[in-house]
């Protein structure tokens, strides 16, 4: 690489269970890039919120939460639990929240070398002059399999139905929100990982970030 580069910041988009966020931390672990999955800062701040008893829906109070976190030590175990998500889906709704916390990723993705974030508006709001940006996505049937997998490998059980009714569910709510709707940025690259695995689709991501690296 060129050391005389700015920071490297490579931005990945996509829905829910397309493969993202693996895919983000491995071309993370090989470029030797910071790595944020942004949709645990907003978990992160409706966690902040209920450990201090404090209310879901006051917007400005939420955000000044949303200002102090530490982005560099999120547990994606701990925020994971369904609880956490429930309040993350309120309070992500919220403009004075998303604001803030689009600040500080951006702060993050600032901190040399650079980073590799993942979300659903970092090509288009977050980082849009990312040094290369990707839409990954896969069929909703390949997605619940997927997440139906990681269900059952965590002990739990699972109904692919229900998994793939809630995705398509989601899907629809974000990309019909007003701010920061999901959807590719007009330069990403495409990458349909239906029946993609992950090491192919770190091979494929790769070369078009040693080729952008290149220039």
């Amino acid at each position: 690489m060129n050391p005389g580069r700015p920071n490297i910041i490579i931005a990945i988009d996509g829905p829910a269970a397309a493969g993202k966020g693996t895919l983000s931390r491995r071309l993370a672990a090989h470029y030797g890039l910071h790595h944020l999955d942004t949709g645990l800062t907003y978990r992160a701040t409706a966690k902040a919120l209920l450990d201090r008893g404090l209310p879901l829906d006051d917007e400005a109070l939420a955000a000044d939460v949303a200002r102090g976190l530490d982005l560099s030590g999120l547990d994606r175990s701990v925020l994971a639990v369904h609880d956490v998500g429930e309040a993350a889906s309120k309070v992500a709704v919220m403009p004075k929240v998303r604001r803030a916390l689009v600040e500080a990723q951006r702060a993050f993705a600032a901190d040399p070398p650079g980073a590799v974030l993942d979300g659903r508006d970092i090509g288009t709001v977050v980082c849009p002059d990312a040094l290369i940006k990707f839409y990954v996505t896969a069929s909703p049937q390949g997605r619940a399999r997927r997440r139906c997998e990681e269900v059952i490998r965590g002990g739990g059980t699972a109904d692919i139905a229900d998994i793939i009714a809630d995705l398509q569910k989601r899907d629809a709510r974000d990309a019909a929100r007003e701010d920061s709707p999901l959807r590719p940025a007009d330069d990403a690259h495409l990458l349909d990982t239906t029946e993609m695995g992950i090491e192919a689709a770190f091979e494929a991501a790769r070369v078009l970030v040693d080729a952008a690296l290149e220039h």
